[in-house]
C-alpha cells in the first residue's frame, strides 16, 4: 500500500511538472506517454495472479491437462535424446499450444515415483519415473526455491494470459515471475521435500519445448513447472 502510494505521488508530480513545462515554454511530453507510464508503475502482478489463480488457473489445469505419457510416447528422440522441429509440430498441435515466439506449450499432469531429489543448486528438481511411460525422455519437476526466470510455461500454456493485454513487455514478464513465486509458496513449499525420495506424487503443471530458430531439438528430459503436487501416504 505504501510503495503504491509513492508510485502515486510520483506520477502526480510529474503530471505538474509536465503542465508547469508547457506553460513555460518547455518540451511538453504527450498526455498518453505520462498515463503509460503511471500505468506500468502502478500494475500489481501479485493482485493479478490473485486474481486469476483459482478462479482461472487452477481450474485450466484441471480441465485441460492431458496426461503426459500420452504425449511423451508420440514423441520419439533419437539415441542422442533429439527430435526435429517438424515432428513436434502434429505433437503440439494435438496436445498443446504454439506460440507466436515458436515454443511448444503443453498442459500436463502425471503420477511417478521421485527417483531422485536434485537441491544442488536454487532451482531444484525432482526425477519422476512416470506411471504409463518407459522412454527415454527424462521427466523433472521444478522444486525451487527458484525457478528459472526465464521459464513462463505456467503462463504461456493456458493461452488467456496474452501480451495485448499487458502495458509493456515488463508486466507480461512480472506475471510469469509472481506465477512462479506462488508455484513455490503454494505448490512446493508445503512439501516435504527431505523425504520425498521414493514416494509416489500426482501432479499437474507444464512445460515449454523451445523451438526458435531450432531445427533439432534436444528433448532428453524435460521440465515441469507445477500447479499442483499431492504425495500419496
Amino acid at each position: 500500500m505504501k510503495q503504491n502510494t509513492v508510485r502515486l505521488i510520483v506520477a502526480l508530480v510529474i503530471i505538474i511538472l509536465l503542465v508547469l513545462a508547457g506553460r513555460f515554454g518547455f518540451t511538453v511530453v504527450k498526455i498518453g506517454y505520462v498515463e503509460k507510464v503511471i500505468k506500468s508503475e502502478t500494475f500489481d502482478p501479485v493482485a493479478y495472479v490473485n486474481g486469476i489463480w483459482s478462479s482461472k488457473l487452477i481450474p485450466a489445469f484441471n480441465d485441460k491437462s492431458v496426461d503426459l505419457p500420452t504425449i511423451l510416447v508420440e514423441i520419439k528422440p533419437d539415441a542422442k535424446g533429439h527430435v526435429t522441429k517438424s515432428e513436434l509440430v502434429p505433437v503440439a498441435k494435438q496436445y498443446g499450444l504454439i506460440t507466436a515466439g515458436e515454443a511448444d506449450e503443453f498442459m500436463v499432469k502425471g503420477t511417478g515415483q521421485v527417483v531422485s531429489v536434485d537441491t544442488s543448486t536454487n532451482m531444484g528438481s525432482m526425477a519422476i519415473q512416470l506411471n504409463g511411460y518407459s522412454g527415454p525422455i527424462k521427466v523433472n519437476v521444478y522444486i525451487g526455491p527458484i525457478i528459472p526466470a526465464d521459464d513462463t510455461s505456467i503462463r504461456d500454456a493456458v493461452g488467456f494470459i496474452q501480451f495485448g493485454d499487458f502495458q509493456d513487455q515488463t508486466q507480461y514478464g512480472k506475471v510469469a515471475v509472481e506465477i512462479n513465486n506462488r508455484v513455490i509458496k503454494d505448490v512446493v513449499s508445503p512439501l516435504d521435500l527431505k523425504n520425498i525420495k521414493g514416494k509416489t506424487v500426482t501432479f499437474e503443471g507444464a512445460f515449454t519445448v523451445r523451438t526458435f530458430n531450432l531445427v533439432v531439438i534436444d528433448l532428453s528430459e524435460i521440465n515441469i513447472v507445477p500447479i499442483m503436487i499431492t504425495v500419496e501416504q
